[in-house]
């Protein structure tokens, strides 16, 4: 081999491993700012579910024990989601778009889960709310959960 052709094979060699090491790159933004559209997803679906509790609650919206029980299932299942896929390490506010992620979660993962728990717990405390009056009882619990993991695991709002 010449060394005009050992230099164009060194070449493409080098022009391969930083096109692979781009795409790989780009994967990496990609399933980062996917993980965090996914968890932000799931808290709307949390706060959706909350809501109607909430409605309920406040005698916005008529008491329905299957409506109260299927939002506390739902919650309780939305809590309890494998949540690695989710909360994916290096996706904390600062390193992915739209994160507010504070890198507490990943240094705290027992801490962290045992806030979703608590979300559960709270969520399945509310099956079988006899009425409204019920419904807003077990509110204030359910709330502290959120505020609580919020106040630890979320930073302030992007600018």
């Amino acid at each position: 081999m010449t060394s005009f052709a050992k230099l164009m094979a060194a070449g493409a060699a080098g022009a391969i491993l930083l096109a692979t090491a781009g795409m790989a790159g780009s994967h990496a933004a990609k399933s980062s700012n996917a993980a965090v559209a996914a968890r932000h997803f799931q808290m709307q679906m949390v706060g959706y579910h909350i809501g109607i509790l909430g409605a309920i609650a406040k005698g916005e919206m008529e008491y329905s024990a299957e409506q109260v029980d299927a939002a506390a299932q739902n919650l309780a299942h939305l809590a309890r989601m494998e949540q690695a896929t989710l909360w994916v390490e290096g996706t904390e506010q600062g390193a992915a778009d739209k994160s507010r992620a504070k890198a507490e979660i990943w240094q705290k993962p027992d801490e962290f889960d045992a806030k979703f728990e608590a979300l559960a717990e709270a969520s399945m405390a509310l099956v079988g709310a006899a009425d409204a009056a019920a419904v807003g009882a077990g509110m204030g619990k359910l709330g502290g959960t959120c505020k609580d993991c919020h106040e630890t695991f979320r930073g302030p709002k992007n600018e």
